[in-house]
């Protein structure tokens, strides 16, 4: 599949109807879901005939990206169960066969589930400290090939020295630097959009090979 059709058939999904903002619910839009998942696949051969966990999935984005791509199953998880009955029904417009489960990512315990490839676009942790490096934490325990993950350009120093210092990261790799645009959504935001900056990251696991969980 081309970029531009994967990007046209993300856009036409169902985003949140009603976002939540203690769960800092931000939708990833088709431009920067498409081109997260495409460099994934072309570049680095992690979401074809792989087995995709999608933290944090929302409205399901990156996962229907990854099952769009060929990805050999794809699991989305999220708090949220409006979130996620969104993205089932996402799942079902683009006839891709995906679970999903409510979860609390920190808490979720993995048994017998092989996850080569975590993907993600974690709260940036505006409202709850830290709760973007919680994400990481856990998907590094759980993916056995690679972890990509979205994260503020000004964390940029912070996610590395702890992704691979406390997080036992075998490497952490930036792919490129994104403008995220961040819709008018809730009442405290005073213009239009705003685009910020972020980055796209490719983390590999200390232990960078198939596991059983």
């Amino acid at each position: 599949m081309k970029l531009k059709q994967l990007e046209g058939l993300l856009g036409s999904i169902q985003q949140f109807s009603n976002p939540k903002i203690d769960l800092e619910q931000y939708p990833t839009g088709p431009h920067i879901a498409s081109r997260m998942l495409y460099t994934a696949e072309n570049s680095f051969g992690d979401v074809s005939d792989k087995v995709v966990a999608d933290f944090g999935c929302g409205c399901g984005t990156l996962g229907l990206a990854a099952g769009l791509l060929g990805a050999q199953h794809v699991i989305g998880l999220d708090i949220d169960d409006q979130s996620l009955e969104i993205a089932s029904i996402n799942a079902d417009d683009l006839e891709l066969d995906m679970n999903f489960v409510q979860c609390d990512i920190k808490n979720f315990r993995w048994r017998d589930q092989i996850v080569d490839t975590v993907i993600m676009n974690p709260p940036f942790g505006t409202r709850k400290k830290g709760a973007d490096m919680d994400f990481l934490s856990v998907a590094l325990k759980v993916a056995s090939q690679a972890v990509y993950s979205l994260h503020k350009t000004t964390t940029r120093d912070h996610v590395k020295r702890t992704a691979l210092r406390d997080y036992n990261a075998s490497s952490a790799e930036i792919l490129c630097e994104l403008r995220f645009d961040v819709p008018c959504l809730y009442k405290f935001h005073k213009r239009k959009e705003v685009d910020i900056a972020v980055d796209l990251w490719r983390f590999v696991p200390q232990n960078s090979q198939v596991k059983r969980l």
